[in-house]
């Protein structure tokens, strides 16, 4: 070994000796070619010696067991000592915050880095995921400032001397008088408000947050673990998915001797802790003693209202920092569920560490770097503003790198505003080159925010691929869903404005700023440069009201609900332009003639009001197809385009094909019932399958699409046909 790698062996286990020293985590910054960086690896990994080690790399050195960006999330619930990020061939921000977390108390992390003056301006696959890469990334920049400003933090570049370590302070370590299991006060705490919502009269629910590493599901694993053991026999578990529950098995398992335990579920005599996904809960309502539900935030609220209204003993926990979604959003919209649903409710924080000591440098470091504590202006400091003062204006991505206060308070707002804020939309909002910013202020306080994104434009080879179901392009959701969804092949060659998300600050919501907000971009937005704008989001009566008060017009409805909201999704347009006033019009027109049919088949549980307000007045049914409905024919019979989006056009085929026998003797018995029991009875498709013998929904529709095939050469006109052919070019 020479000198210099000498040298850096010994600042390693320098840091290495500070962490377990104050049992708290650091963080070595390797910087320089991607081969001197695994080298370097190499020899540090070979001294430490870790058998917990999790390298997170696309590209893996030889004899490395590693996982992806994206897989790197299933190791969530485990802990590591050293933890190897190479942000070499992309940085993913969700990832590096999600694992950085896994790492206990003494460990470390590596990070791997190109040059950190190359750095911000090479290509990111990981970026691309999510938008066209800019030439600079200003989240990279602003990442390697925090980086070189934070505590803990050592970093080394290539051919570069190498930094002295500072010197940190003893940390003094709280001795707590706890019974184990538990590890702290706090979580003694959280434990016995769990045990109590079990068995007090009248019920009442508890609410734990925490930020990570504070034991909270291991709280509610040792809760349950009691609770079976006492009076309990079935408890069940809940959350965003199950790998993110699974600490709540393992912890349960732990403290429960001979109990059997698989995934997902842990059993001791005829006594059950299970896990089942929050939707199939609602669906089914299944009876239990006890429900809790972890990561509470990233479940929406709805769904978490609707667990509340059926089970009385319940128990919630969320984390209030982190990729999972936030707590303070979560604690703003639930709260007030909660006080009105069930009076009386008990929160517990738990602010103790488990996994590592207080003050801990990576995690400030970590929070710094992506935003995790960002903070929004105070209603003390906006109790003098009055609404009319508010004014809107747009700032660019530099504007927001150079003030970190303003910053903080656009990304805190939209955090609040919406659960699923995670560290990546962060990257998004300082480097997307599509992205447009609104914010609405008033004495340097943020109270409103709006997100908007460029869209279309798209050549009309990639269009017609695009309504095919052949391709997807990132970024791109009102053309998309206009081409292949509502059938408007011409839609992606259009451009549109789609604005993406909106947030008013809570203490100044109901007074009119979303709306001014909206008419500010309405009214600044050229268009020359636009033919509409346009909005998505999981419908409500409320917010339907508000995006017509503005002039937007709904044009398509999802089939199925969103899991972020438990909401089916709608797609709202105003146009601009006279081509944005003619699509607008064929898309409404089409929603209108899907929607009867729907509502009694894929929307049966549709809002009633939400369906009338939607509906218009019947008018007579024209029995022939109009152009749009030829296209969804031919579109359906020939490419990759949904029943539900071409439903119109094939239930009027099998009308005219039911009734004509000179037709129906060119079918099958299987293709005329199917026909029959799936499109005219409108019966489920396992039903329709189970009543044709078919092995599956997926030979199924390719049956109907089959039958749709022969019904249009019978009953298109020749010269349609020859249209649709060229317009489409299946």
């Amino acid at each position: 070994m020479n000198k210099p790698q000498s040298q850096l062996i010994n600042l390693v286990a320098a840091l290495h000796q500070s962490a377990q020293t104050s049992r708290q985590r650091r963080g070595l910054i390797l910087s320089g070619d991607r081969q001197w960086c695994l080298h370097t690896v190499t020899e540090i990994t070979r001294h430490l010696n870790h058998q917990d080690t999790l390298w997170i790399t696309s590209h893996p050195p030889e004899d490395v067991e590693a996982s992806s960006h994206g897989t790197a999330l299933k190791r969530l619930g485990s802990e590591i000592d050293l933890l190897i990020y190479d942000a070499h061939n992309g940085f993913d921000a969700d990832s590096f915050g999600a694992t950085s977390g896994l790492i206990r108390g003494g460990g470390l992390l590596l990070l791997l880095t190109p040059p950190l003056p190359e750095w911000p301006g090479r290509p990111d696959p990981e970026a691309e995921r999510f938008f066209k890469n800019s030439n600079h990334s200003r989240f990279i920049q602003r990442f390697i400032s925090v980086a070189r400003q934070a505590e803990g933090i050592i970093t080394v570049c290539q051919k570069s001397r190498l930094p002295e370590i500072p010197q940190s302070s003893p940390q003094q370590t709280r001795h707590q008088n706890v019974k184990p299991p538990c590890r702290t006060k706090d979580q003694e705490r959280a434990v016995t408000a769990i045990t109590t919502a079990a068995s007090i009269d009248p019920a009442t629910p508890c609410v734990l947050i925490s930020d990570r590493g504070r034991g909270k599901s291991s709280a509610l694993g040792i809760a349950a673990a009691q609770l079976l053991q006492q009076h309990s026999n079935r408890i069940l578990v809940t959350g965003p998915r199950l790998n993110s529950v699974e600490p709540v098995f393992q912890h349960a398992a732990r403290l429960l001797p001979g109990s059997r335990q698989q995934r997902g579920l842990v059993e001791m005599d005829d006594k059950r802790l299970e896990y089942i996904a929050a939707d199939e809960l609602i669906n089914t309502r299944p009876d239990a003693d006890m429900l809790l539900v972890d990561e509470a935030a990233a479940i929406p609220a709805p769904m978490l209202a609707t667990l509340l209204r059926h089970y009385q003993r319940i128990a919630f926990a969320t984390t209030v920092h982190g990729y999972e979604g936030t707590g303070r959003g979560f604690s703003l919209r639930f709260n007030k569920v909660l006080d009105q649903q069930t009076p009386g409710w008990q929160q517990v924080r738990l602010q103790q560490p488990i996994r590592w000591a207080e003050n801990d440098p990576l995690e400030q470091f970590v929070f710094d770097a992506l935003l995790l504590n960002a903070t929004i202006a105070t209603e003390e400091q906006l109790r003098e503003i009055e609404p009319a003062s508010c004014h809107a204006e747009i700032i660019s991505q530099d504007q927001l790198m150079q003030d970190e206060r303003l910053l903080s308070q656009v990304f805190g707002l939209l955090v609040l505003a919406h659960y699923r804020t995670r560290p990546n939309d962060l990257r998004q909002l300082l480097d997307s080159p599509d992205l447009n910013l609104y914010i609405m202020r008033q004495q340097q306080h943020v109270v409103g925010v709006a997100l908007a994104i460029e869209e279309g434009g798209i050549e009309t080879k990639l269009a017609q691929q695009i309504y095919q179901g052949k391709r997807r392009l990132q970024g791109q959701l009102l053309p998309q869903s206009l081409a292949f969804h509502a059938g408007m092949i011409d839609a992606p060659s259009l451009n549109f404005l789609r604005i993406m998300r909106i947030a008013i600050h809570p203490a100044m919501q109901g007074q009119g700023l979303g709306t001014k907000l909206i008419q500010h971009i309405i009214d600044t937005t050229d268009s020359i440069k636009h033919d509409c704008i346009g909005t998505s989001f999981g419908i409500t009566t409320e917010l339907l009201n508000f995006w017509e008060k503005l002039g937007f017009t709904a044009i398509r409805l999802g089939v199925t609900r969103e899991h972020s909201s438990g909401t089916y999704s709608l797609l709202m347009l105003r146009p601009l332009s006279a081509a944005g006033r003619q699509l607008t019009q064929q898309a409404e027109q089409h929603m209108r003639r899907q929607l009867p049919l729907l509502l009694s088949d894929a929307l049966k549980d549709f809002d009633v009001d939400l369906a009338k307000h939607l509906s218009q007045p019947p008018e007579p049914e024209n029995p022939e197809l109009g152009m749009i409905e030829w296209q969804d024919a031919f579109s359906f019979a020939h490419t990759a385009r949904g029943y539900e989006f071409c439903i119109s056009a094939i239930t009027k085929l099998a009308r005219k094909a039911i009734s004509d026998p000179n037709v129906s003797a060119s079918l099958d018995r299987n293709q005329l019932e199917l026909l029959n029991s799936r499109v005219l009875q409108q019966l489920s498709w396992a039903r329709a399958v189970a009543k044709t013998g078919l092995r599956g929904r997926g030979e199924a529709i390719d049956l109907l699409r089959a039958s749709i095939k022969t019904l249009i050469k019978h009953y298109c006109p020749p010269k349609i046909r020859t249209l649709i052919q060229d317009l489409i070019n299946p």
